[in-house]
């Protein structure tokens, strides 16, 4: 399938598979490499909707750290699990070291 072809929510899947292990990027951040700079939410309904399609969506936070999209997750708590399971830092829904460990798509890919 053409890379043109994919649907919106389809491209931002593809982008957030890339997203190394430990690492993290912002809806924001994907937004922009895919040439929709503001829509930064529709990249966040796209992470609700990718349950079940293999893609971290725990990586992707907010442009400040934050663990906006945790309610989304099965548990109390397991967004900031599965980013502590990659030795990601997190306290108080806040990511530690953010710039450290930011991805930005429009750099790496």
């Amino acid at each position: 399938m053409q890379q043109e072809t994919l649907n919106f929510f389809d491209k931002v899947f593809e982008v957030a598979k890339q997203i190394p292990y430990g690492r993290v990027t912002s809806y924001g951040a994907i937004a922009k490499y895919l040439g929709a700079a503001r829509s930064a939410r529709m990249v966040g309904y796209a992470m609700n909707g990718s349950h079940n399609k293999d893609v971290p969506a725990h990586r992707v936070v907010n442009r400040k750290g934050l663990l906006t999209g945790k309610h989304h997750f099965d548990g109390t708590n397991l967004m900031q699990q599965l980013l502590e399971s990659e030795g990601v830092k997190v306290v108080e829904n806040q990511i530690q070291d953010f710039d450290a460990i930011f991805w930005d798509p429009s750099k790496e890919l």
